[in-house]
């Protein structure tokens, strides 16, 4: 979300949706409000600072560190206080393990994911951290029904071997897809009981491999989509994964009618020759990717529009 007011940004969050409320990220704000920084801050004995490559992880919580922790509890703060009563689902979330690994840098200054061991470290600190985040969040609005969504950016990069080094000339080596399945099983398995929602904005969304994993939902950019994935999202559907559509545009611009914005969901459809009927109960419309390049009013009115196109597609999902 934009700005950096999170009792506003909780608040429109909470008020745009009602039934589906989230805890917003608010990287404007600065180091440790961004996703990976924010991300860093809810690791278990790793800790992170900012250099000027990015993130990279020290012996120590620093003043980084302490920094996201506390913008984390000011937008608990304020997600408590404008949710009371909630009884339902809510979501939050945070980075991936491979999406971290690939930001997040080591004492030589290449990414983490050049290690397999500092991978494997890193994703069971995560782990731990969101387990503890998650029955954080449960305390403070004893009626949700949390989500969790990872944000895995980067995760077809990390299959591909796409990653660049800290010089930019080489990549690192892909990572085996039954290691990327089985790392993301790990952190998926510690919401125990609640739904864990994998997010990508990138193309070529390895939909099959996160349903293996355990997502109970994939989020993606539908413009992405083509129809070789469509075997894969078919599936998916199948197995009962909910699909997040993004249709909205992320950044300020004219929005199309309710009914033009999900379209292409209703085309994916047909192509897929599901029923109609599913639609509703299977797919969320969402915009394509985070709010935070928006204006404010922009953001709001966005977050309202997928509302009224959601409806739409339910109301006639022909």
């Amino acid at each position: 979300m934009p700005g950096g007011d999170a009792r506003e940004a909780v608040k429109t969050a909470a008020g745009s949706f009602e039934d589906f409320p989230f805890l917003p990220e608010l990287p404007a704000r600065g180091p440790g409000a961004d996703m990976i920084g924010r991300t860093a801050g809810m690791l278990i004995e790793l800790y992170a600072r900012v250099e000027p490559s990015g993130w990279r992880l020290g012996d120590r919580p620093g003043r980084d560190t302490k920094r996201a922790r506390s913008w984390l509890g000011e937008d608990l703060d304020a997600l408590e206080e404008f949710t009371q009563g909630h009884q339902g689902p809510l979501k939050v979330q945070a980075v991936g393990p491979w999406t971290l690994a690939a930001h997040l840098e080591l004492r030589n200054g290449e990414a983490a994911l050049s290690d397999a061991g500092a991978c494997r470290d890193l994703a069971a600190s995560l782990a731990e951290g969101l387990r503890l985040h998650l029955a954080e969040v449960g305390r403070r609005v004893p009626g949700a029904h949390v989500v969790l969504q990872l944000d895995e950016p980067s995760l077809t990069a990390v299959l591909r071997g796409q990653v660049r080094t800290a010089s930019g000339y080489r990549t690192h080596r892909a990572v085996d897809r039954q290691v990327v399945e089985a790392t993301l099983r790990d952190v998926v398995g510690v919401h125990d009981g609640g739904p864990v929602v994998v997010h990508s904005c990138a193309p070529d969304v390895p939909f099959a491999l996160l349903r293996r994993a355990g997502a109970a939902g994939v989020s993606f950019d539908l413009s992405l989509v083509t129809e070789r994935d469509d075997e894969a999202i078919g599936e998916a559907v199948e197995a009962g994964t909910r699909l997040f559509a993004g249709v909205v545009p992320a950044t300020d611009g004219p929005l199309s009618d309710p009914a033009g914005s999900v379209m292409g969901v209703r085309t994916l459809w047909r192509r897929l020759g599901l029923r109609p009927g599913l639609l509703a109960e299977t797919v969320t419309v969402t915009p394509t990717c985070g709010l935070a390049g928006a204006s404010p009013a922009y953001a709001r009115e966005a977050l309202a529009h997928c509302v009224r196109a959601a409806r739409s597609l339910a109301d006639n999902p022909e």
